[in-house]
């Protein structure tokens, strides 16, 4: 149990000091409630037309006056968790989707994920995104709300040798490791985030 205090404790000043937003919940019910309720904070992602103060056509005007829905992507839930997690949604007008994420990308406010393991050293999560449904929505998305068992925790990457060896087994394949919001300081060496990817990772570490 101390191991494992420290693990958490470790993984927890890592992740934060790369921006991301680490809590604790207990069950996947909770992680579905908090994945919703901070969509339901958020202002939905704005679909940016350009031309829109032009003479348009009746199809081209009702576009640029078309008000962007929320979308919460969850690709690989099981159909009894999407089936929970769809009503909560449903309940607060934000539409639900777990495959079709090509259909949205002008718009997903969170990817909810579940990762396959965490780094506790540098505060990386370890999904296998060999899904391009996954793929796109911990690319696209404006959140990355990821939940992390705490028993996937490790030490340090050389902790998750055989573990990664057996992800990478099968062909094709692509492991993401994934450390804080993107960001990048090309321009200018000025720190920019959100640029690559999303705006805000929030991991939940979940009891056991």
């Amino acid at each position: 149990m101390e191991n494992t205090q420290i693990l958490v404790q470790t993984f927890t000043a890592a992740a934060e000091k790369v921006s991301a937003a680490v809590s604790r919940v207990s069950t996947m019910a909770q992680a579905y409630d908090y994945a919703v309720e901070l969509c339901e904070r958020k202002e939905a992602c704005q679909l940016l037309i350009a031309g829109c103060q032009e003479s348009l056509s009746a199809p081209a005007d009702t576009l640029c006056r078309h008000k962007q829905k929320k979308v919460i992507a969850a690709p690989l839930l099981a159909s009894n968790d999407a089936a929970q997690m769809k009503a909560l949604c449903q309940a607060r007008g934000i539409v639900f989707i777990r495959s079709g994420v090509r259909d949205h990308l002008a718009g997903i406010d969170i990817g909810f994920t579940v990762a396959e393991y965490g780094i506790a050293e540098t505060g990386t999560l370890v999904l296998d995104a060999s899904s391009e449904e996954l793929r796109l929505a911990t690319m696209v998305s404006e959140v990355h709300v990821a939940v992390l068992p705490i028993n996937r925790l490790r030490a340090t990457s050389l902790h998750l040798e055989a573990e990664l060896a057996q992800i990478m087994s099968a062909a094709p394949n692509y492991c993401a490791f994934i450390t804080g919001a993107s960001r990048t300081a090309d321009i200018e060496r000025v720190l920019a985030l959100g640029v690559h990817g999303p705006l805000e990772l929030h991991i939940l570490l979940m009891e056991t």
